[in-house]
Formats: structure tokens, C-alpha cells, sequence
């Protein structure tokens, strides 16, 4: 057999974190805390089946449904994105800013497209998507941690390394962090906007959580305090609409969202017309509102059981962050628990989490104590369930 491309080596690591994560989702015995799911109950399958009965019409949206569609994707799901998710943000842009893709991963492979050499560097956080990380080391990127505090990246940091790194882009995702559920204050919001433009590096916001907030102080994106076009604003539907139908968003530029087109042409043509007509009928049948409201009060109720079981099972000296919004929180284990090798132990039990060392690109075992749970599509009586074991299992490792 012919070799394989060098990429496939480079990415292989976070390749394999990623394949555990999807065959641990795929158990319905498990009580996963791994994956990124939001909650079944949450989905708007009655809207979604009424729509699709309605305009899957030839005298309605049927052709357009089924046949071949724009690269930047369906005007009014675009008006969408402007009107009602960038605008109440703080956020102006025009339609023609605005390109419709296949999830919100498929930004960032088309912008490595665009822009990644094989050697460039991209700074991230620590930890930081790991299935990001992912996509940046199969377009031979060399990723490059930034220091982060407990309110996330430390701008200081981000200069000293964009002088002495000189990378392409700083990949950040400012709103209920993934992994760790933490929140960029608006000062460092504005910093990082300031550091795009100042040193010609691609501010890359990644922000799919943004709208699922529970708790605290709503704060405007990284992309409102740009003045140069500098920094690139990501989104998803999956959190907010469905994680199946595939749909996501990036704002950008003209010329960048020009130059997103081309390689969007390469590789997929355009974004799947069925699911983006479906998903723009939603917002304009006025059914968005009051399914965010839905979403985000089962969402805080999980959290806010994941957060009482952390305190009530898991050992005394643990850490957690407390997240005011999204699907995750980072615990830190005392006493030196490795939360990779207990793993195994815990997918006896049928519980399963994400193991803190592969969100680390710097690697050397740090985060090796952590660990990333999920309480998005758990229920609050799984929850208890898989917690108490969880406990059970670090206590009895302490010898408590």
C-alpha cells in the first residue's frame, strides 16, 4: 500500500482522543460526560418536522430544497445571522460578510486552507479544543500554548509570544470555554482585538457557546472591539439549532470571505439547501426565542446539579470551575489522581469523562489531575448517578 501523507502522523494524538470521544458517545449504557452534545429534550423536532412538511413543496421551497445552492449560502439564513444573532452582539455586518458552512469545524479547516504553510504557528490557549487542534496539526501547524489564568488567556502573554512566535492566527474561545467553561472579561476581549490589528495576526474567535449563557454578565464578542478587519468571528448552529443538521457561520472581511469562498468551492461546493432553509424558516417563523429559553433553562438545571454532585461526591481539595453557561466545567483532582489512567476504571462502571493531559499542547503530563465533564445531554437523575460513582472511585484511590 502506497504510504500515508505526513500529515496523518502529525495529527494522530488528537486523533485518537477524538475517536474515543465519539465511541464513548455511541454506547447507550454509558453515562458520558465526554461528549459536547447538547440536550436531546432540547432539540426542536416539532418545529423542525412542521417546517419541513410546509416548504418541501414545489410551489414552495422544494426546488430550492433539493437543488444546487449559493457558495455563501441561503440569503435569509444569512439575514439571520446578521439581524439576530451578530446585532444584539454589537456586531454590524453585511450579508456579503457572512458565509454559511458545514458546522462550526469547517471554519477553521477552510481558514488553514486559506491561510496555514506547513511550519506556521497558530497560539492557542491551555488547555484548548483539542479537536481544533486536530484540524490545525493535519495542516502541519505548529501549535504554541498561551498562558492562561483563571479568566482565561493573559493578553501579556499572547504579545510577548505573538513577537517571538509570529504566527498566523491566535485561536481563542472567549465565552464558557472548551474545555474548561471559563469567560474572557471584556477588557481582555478588547486587548485581544487590539493585538490583531497592531501585529497583523488573525484573531480567530471561535464562539459556539456564546448564546447558552445561565448566569452572570452578558459580554460582547472579541469581534465588536475590531477596527481592522483582523479578527475572524466563528459560530455554530449546533448548539442553538441542532448538532445534526451541520451548520455553522463565519464573519469576516469581504476579502477574506472571498478568498473562504474559493476554497469552499475545492472542497464541498456549498453548504447542504435542505438543512440551511429548514434552519432559516426557524428564525423566521419567530420560533428562536422562546426555543433559546427552552434550551438554556434545561442546560442550567444540569449545571447546576453537576455542580452540587462535584461538591457532594467528589474528594475534599478539589477544584472546579463554575461556568455561566455552555456544556462544560474543569475539575482539578487532589493528591495526585491521574485522570487518564483511572479512566479505564471509570468506563468499567459505565461512566466516561475526557481526560485533562490531551487538552495540553505543550504536553509534559500537564493537566494530568483534570478532567473535562459535560452535562449537556445528561439527564439530572444520570448525573447523580454517574457523579457518585465518579466520587466513589477518586475517594476510594485516596484512601477516603
Amino acid at each position: 500500500m502506497p504510504e500515508f501523507a505526513q500529515r496523518m502522523q502529525d495529527m494522530e494524538k488528537t486523533a485518537v482522543i477524538i475517536r474515543k470521544l465519539f465511541n464513548a458517545m455511541s454506547d447507550p449504557e454509558t453515562i458520558s460526560f465526554g461528549g459536547g452534545a447538547p440536550a436531546h429534550e432540547g432539540l426542536p423536532i416539532e418545529q423542525v418536522q412542521k417546517i419541513c412538511t410546509e416548504v418541501i413543496a414545489r410551489d414552495k421551497r422544494g426546488v430550492e430544497v433539493l437543488q444546487y445552492g449559493t457558495v455563501l449560502g441561503v440569503k435569509d439564513l444569512r439575514e439571520a445571522v446578521v439581524n439576530q444573532l451578530l446585532k444584539p452582539k454589537g456586531v454590524d455586518a453585511d450579508i456579503d460578510e457572512i458565509l454559511i458552512v458545514n458546522g462550526g469545524l469547517e471554519t477553521m479547516n477552510l481558514l488553514c486552507q486559506v491561510y496555514i504553510n506547513p511550519g506556521d504557528v497558530i497560539l492557542v490557549e491551555s488547555p484548548t479544543f483539542v479537536h481544533c487542534v486536530e484540524i490545525f496539526e493535519m495542516f502541519q501547524a505548529k501549535c504554541i500554548a498561551v498562558e492562561c489564568d483563571e479568566f482565561g488567556m493573559v493578553p501579556e502573554d499572547v504579545e510577548k509570544k505573538i513577537k517571538g512566535y509570529h504566527p498566523k492566527f491566535v485561536y481563542v474561545i472567549p465565552t464558557f470555554q472548551n474545555p474548561t467553561g471559563k469567560t474572557l472579561p471584556a477588557d481582555r476581549r478588547e486587548r485581544l482585538a487590539q493585538l490583531g490589528s497592531q501585529y497583523d495576526v488573525i484573531i480567530l474567535e471561535d464562539d459556539p457557546y456564546q448564546e447558552l449563557r445561565y448566569s452572570g454578565e452578558v459580554l460582547p464578542p472579541i469581534k465588536s472591539f475590531d477596527k481592522t478587519g483582523h479578527t475572524v468571528y466563528a459560530n455554530s448552529f449546533s448548539k442553538i439549532f441542532s448538532p445534526g443538521s451541520r451548520l455553522g457561520f463565519v464573519h469576516a472581511t469581504k476579502e477574506i470571505i472571498m478568498k473562504l469562498f474559493d476554497a469552499k468551492t475545492a472542497t464541498n461546493s456549498h453548504t447542504s439547501s435542505l438543512a440551511q432553509v429548514v434552519c432559516a424558516e426557524f428564525f423566521n417563523r419567530g420560533y428562536f426565542a422562546e426555543h433559546l429559553k427552552k434550551v438554556c433553562a434545561i442546560h442550567k438545571e444540569r449545571r447546576d446539579v453537576m455542580m452540587s454532585c462535584i461538591d457532594k461526591y467528589f474528594p475534599e481539595g478539589t477544584k472546579k470551575v463554575f461556568p455561566d453557561g455552555g456544556l462544560f466545567t474543569w475539575v482539578e483532582l487532589p493528591g495526585g489522581l491521574d485522570t487518564e489512567e483511572l479512566l479505564k476504571e471509570a468506563n468499567a462502571q459505565k461512566v466516561h469523562y475526557i481526560a485533562g493531559a490531551g487538552f495540553f499542547v505543550e504536553g509534559g503530563g500537564k493537566g494530568s489531575n483534570c478532567m473535562r465533564i459535560s452535562f449537556g445531554n445528561v439527564t439530572p437523575e444520570k448525573i447523580e448517578i454517574g457523579m457518585k460513582r465518579l466520587g466513589e472511585l477518586f475517594c476510594s484511590r485516596l484512601g477516603r
